[in-house]
């Protein structure tokens, strides 16, 4: 088949089945499965389709009003964030190191935390940190890296360097989009990196998920769900939402 031919098959398939399982169409082809994702790479540079992890999703997916600045995302689902931060505050037991993720929703989590819990948090937040410098119980491990503004987090090689140092019991993760096929993404490339580095370390990572992130999509993939211990999401999210999560066996936390 010639490379045309090819990528005229794969759009068509996009287009029917709204998505592209490199592994499985590779099979059903009998070309190799790199030849598939070279031929996705290529339309995705003709911005024919998005390239995720194992395969390729339509353009037409919305964007997440996440990837909006620091100040501007603190006005978006004002109420459903501390919903979800006394929600992941309950998932804390005493004496375990977590690790909270920069964000607005992170900074709720850190007012939530109980006045008499006693735990360590780990965080490259400042504004996270200054949140928990008068919590009587919990020790603050700040990691230190370049200002990346719209996060107000650290990075950087000395970042990375700091987090694959600490191991924690949960990562509690802010993502800019979440999505069945897409998994978690993020806006920024080097963020994403930051972001897999420290749910690597950790024995759980519970995604943060307010409203306006679900099912939705970014341009850098930080991993797939299956990468995913567990999603919180506001309680007034729709059942039908949510459940193309929970059957992919994760488990969703209504707040």
């Amino acid at each position: 088949m010639l490379t045309r031919q090819r990528k005229e098959l794969l759009l068509s398939r996009l287009e029917r089945d709204g998505q592209i399982v490199a592994r499985s169409l590779s099979e059903e082809l009998g070309l190799s499965e790199d030849t598939i994702r070279r031929d996705l790479r290529e339309l995705a540079a003709d911005g024919l389709l998005q390239r995720v992890h194992g395969g390729a999703l339509p353009l037409d997916l919305p964007p997440s009003p996440a990837m909006g600045n620091f100040s501007a995302r603190q006005q978006i689902a004002s109420d459903a964030k501390p919903a979800i931060a006394r929600a992941a505050a309950a998932m804390i037991a005493p004496g375990q190191i977590i690790f909270i993720d920069g964000g607005t929703t992170a900074v709720q989590l850190a007012r939530a935390l109980p006045a008499d819990l006693r735990c360590t948090v780990v965080t490259h937040s400042p504004s996270v940190a200054v949140e928990l410098a008068g919590h009587p119980q919990v020790e603050v491990i700040l990691i230190g890296g370049r200002l990346f503004k719209h996060s107000i987090v650290a990075m950087g090689p000395s970042t990375l360097e700091a987090i694959a140092q600490i191991r924690t019991d949960i990562y509690f993760m802010g993502v800019c989009s979440v999505h069945p096929e897409s998994g978690i993404s993020t806006g920024d490339f080097d963020e994403a990196g930051v972001k897999r580095a420290i749910s690597g370390m950790a024995r759980r990572t519970v995604v943060l998920a307010s409203p306006e992130k679900l099912d939705t999509t970014s341009p850098y993939q930080i991993a797939p769900l299956s990468q995913v211990s567990a999603i919180i999401v506001h309680g007034e999210a729709p059942e039908a939402l949510v459940a193309r999560y929970r059957d992919l066996g994760i488990e969703v936390i209504k707040a």
